[in-house]
């Protein structure tokens, strides 16, 4: 499932990224690697979504936010 759909609070495993090798290098350098646990810490309709990983904060935009698929 898309991580967008993911309610606040709730953590997931990272599966993949359903997008080309900029963004994946891009999402990895940041920490999003397969198998690593995304506490989901906002998802509303407006601004950007922000996920906690490895005790870090990540705001992505929603767009990218779309191509990562969790579990």
């Amino acid at each position: 499932m898309p991580l967008t759909i993911v309610q606040v609070g709730r953590r997931v495993r990272f599966v993949a990224v359903n997008a080309g090798h900029g963004l994946q290098g891009r999402l990895a350098s940041m920490g999003l690697v397969p198998g690593v646990e995304i506490e989901v810490l906002r998802n509303s309709l407006h601004g950007p979504f922000l996920i906690a990983v490895k005790g870090s904060r990540i705001m992505l935009g929603r767009g990218m936010a779309q191509k990562i698929v969790v579990e």
